[in-house]
Order: C-alpha cells, then sequence, then structure tokens
C-alpha cells in the first residue's frame, strides 16, 4: 500500500508544479491550440490556449512508478518492475507519442487538423500491436502472461477463447475504440481528464482487490488469475494523481489543453488495464461516458447519411449537442461527470458483486 500511495502523491505533485511551468514555457513558444471553425462558436475564445499538456502527466506517471518502486525497494520492501507495469507504461506513453505528433503538427501548420487519418491510424496500430503480440509473452513462474487469449467481463469467459491472430485483433479493436473514445471526449474544459480520473481510481480499487485475492496467494474458488496485480495498482494510482495535479490547471477556465498526446495516451492506458486485468468487457461500463459519447457520434454520422442530411443531434459529440441547447460549458462538464460517476459505481458494483456471488 505504500508503494500505490508514494506513486499517487508523487505524480500529483510533479503536476501540480510540472503543468505550471508546461503553461509558462509553451505560451513562450506560441504552442496555442487552434479551434475548427465548424465547433461552437463559444469555443473560439480558446484559440492559443497551450496544448499538449498531455506530455506533464505521461511524465508524471512514469516517474511516479519508478520512484514508487525505488522508495520502496531501498526501503527492502519493494520488488523490480514487472511486464504487466511495463507493458502499460509503453502502451501509455506509445500511444501519447503518436498523439504528440498530432498536436505538434497542427502547431507548427497551424491548423486544426493534424496527422492524416491514414498516418495517425497507423501509428496507433504499431503501438497497440505491440503492446498485442508483448503481452501475449512473459509468463511467469506459474505460467501467467500478462495478457490472455480470452474475452473477458470480470474474469476470462472460458467459451470466449480466441486463436492466435485473432486475440491480437481483439486487442488492438480495444485500444483503438478506448483511445479514440477518450479523444472524443475531449472537447470542454476538464470533462476528459476528470471522466479518466474516476476510472483510473476505480483501477486502482481493482487491482488492489485482486491483490489481495490473488491466485498466486491465495489459491481458492474465487481468485484471480491476474498477473502483477499490485504492480498494476501502483500504475493505476501514479495515473489517478497524475490527473488530480492536471485537472487543478485544466479545469474551466482552462490553462491548458491536454491535447491529442493525452487523450490517445489515456484511451490506450484504459485499454491497457482492462486488458491485463481481465476486464475487457467491464470497461466498457466503467468508461461508460467515452462509449456514449463516442455512440453519440456513430448515431449522428449514420443517421446524416441514411436521411440525406438530416441531424440527429445539433452538433456531435454529444457534449456539443448540449451546448448548442444553451447549456453552460461547466454544467455539461459537472453533468458529464455525473454520468461518468454513475457508471464507475455500478462497474465496481458488479465487479463486487461478482466475487460475493461466486
Amino acid at each position: 500500500m505504500i508503494s500505490i500511495l508514494f506513486a499517487g502523491a508523487v505524480s500529483m505533485v510533479l503536476t501540480l508544479l510540472g503543468t505550471r511551468w508546461a503553461i509558462t514555457l509553451l505560451s513562450r513558444r506560441g504552442y496555442g491550440q487552434e479551434i475548427r471553425d465548424d465547433g461552437p462558436t463559444s469555443h473560439h475564445t480558446k484559440r492559443g490556449t497551450p496544448t499538449m499538456g498531455g506530455t506533464v502527466f505521461i511524465i508524471a506517471t512514469i516517474v511516479g512508478y519508478f520512484a514508487a518502486k525505488l522508495f520502496t525497494m531501498i526501503s527492502g520492501h519493494g520488488s523490480a518492475p514487472t511486464a504487466s507495469a511495463l507493458l502499460v507504461l509503453f502502451l501509455f506513453a506509445g500511444m501519447g507519442a503518436v498523439g504528440f505528433l498530432d498536436d505538434f503538427i497542427k502547431i507548427v501548420r497551424q491548423r486544426s487538423l493534424g496527422l492524416r487519418s491514414k498516418a495517425k491510424l497507423a501509428g496507433q496500430t504499431v503501438i497497440a500491436v505491440a503492446f498485442a503480440v508483448l503481452a501475449l509473452q512473459f509468463p511467469d513462474e506459474r505460467g501467467q502472461r500478462p495478457a490472455s487469449p480470452f474475452i473477458s467481463f470480470i474474469r476470462d469467459i472460458n467459451w470466449l477463447h480466441l486463436a492466435g491472430i485473432l486475440v491480437v485483433i481483439w486487442i488492438l479493436l480495444l485500444i483503438a475504440g478506448m483511445s479514440n473514445g477518450v479523444n472524443l471526449v475531449d472537447g470542454l474544459d476538464g470533462l476528459a481528464t476528470g471522466a479518466s480520473m474516476m476510472v483510473f481510481g476505480a483501477y486502482t480499487l481493482i487491482c488492489i482487490w485482486q491483490f489481495n485475492q490473488s491466485c498466486a496467494s491465495f489459491p481458492t474458488a474465487k481468485c484471480y488469475e491476474v498477473r502483477d496485480p499490485h504492480d498494476l495498482a501502483v500504475v493505476a494510482a501514479a495515473l489517478t494523481g497524475a490527473l488530480f495535479g492536471f485537472l487543478w490547471w485544466n479545469a474551466s477556465p482552462a490553462k491548458i489543453f491536454m491535447g491529442d498526446t493525452g487523450s490517445l495516451s489515456l484511451g490506450g492506458a484504459l485499454a491497457g488495464f482492462a486488458v491485463m486485468t481481465r476486464t475487457e468487457l467491464l470497461v466498457l461500463l466503467l468508461g461508460g461516458l467515452f462509449v456514449i459519447v463516442t455512440a453519440s457520434v456513430i448515431l449522428q454520422v449514420g443517421y446524416f447519411k441514411l436521411t440525406g442530411g438530416k441531424r440527429l443531434f445539433r452538433m456531435a459529440p454529444l457534449h456539443h449537442h448540449f451546448e448548442m441547447l444553451g447549456w453552460e460549458q461547466v454544467n455539461v462538464v459537472i453533468r458529464f461527470w455525473i454520468i461518468q460517476g454513475l457508471c464507475v459505481v455500478i462497474g465496481l458494483g458488479l465487479f463486487y458483486a461478482e466475487w460475493v456471488a461466486g
């Protein structure tokens, strides 16, 4: 528990202090956000706000994790970094790197669109496939690997076994869906940061519970076959703490945006935790807001094509629809946070209920 708390505290302090420094540096260099002309007109006042803030919480999370590992190893109670934790951090940072390129091109070329869609998808695919392939390696002394060939809900679903390349494709789809889902939600000050913080907080609790009921330590009928749950909890805590610190500056009115650097990295990390903790379908509920917002875009595009130009919502993604109805941005954010909070509570409730019911 010391390493979990230490990782969260270090990463939070780093983002609280580091984001202030990043705002100053990015502002001096003119690395400001370009705003789409077809978005809500109220957003035009945000033009020039520093972006690429996701870089700060990516660095803070990685430093927080390794600082916690070093601290506990020096005190004689720690262990070396595990394959599961390193793979989640790899996916987190790798997706962030793709987002960073996207943000950087937007800034350099002074336009609201960065990487071309094919290049962006290719970058995400390379990182996701590398993660999937590596996650199926590195068995521990019990033969348990970071990822499983089964589709999972709260545990592996025994009759949903995927063979060979299908496992990699499934993980790729999960990563692409979650990373782009967070990217779509990142449209209002603090919305994606606060929503993501709730999910990573939930994963901290899930990983702690799985560690306390691990088959490696307590081989009972209800134990969890998850590799390295304690180390995953340290990563989740570091992420949660980093987002707490970032939200201080990202809340309305935002002094800095996370950009695609942040949104793609957070979505990748969510998918990574889902794969590692065997909660691949549960993450759709834990991250319910991301699913709802993504669905709104799919419905909008589908309805537009089917009806020859009619719109289901005034504007998609969904949070912009409510802005167009006259809701204040802060009201939209808080109400969407409430929805996300309910999704997390229900998801955690199902996770615990499954254990109780056996």
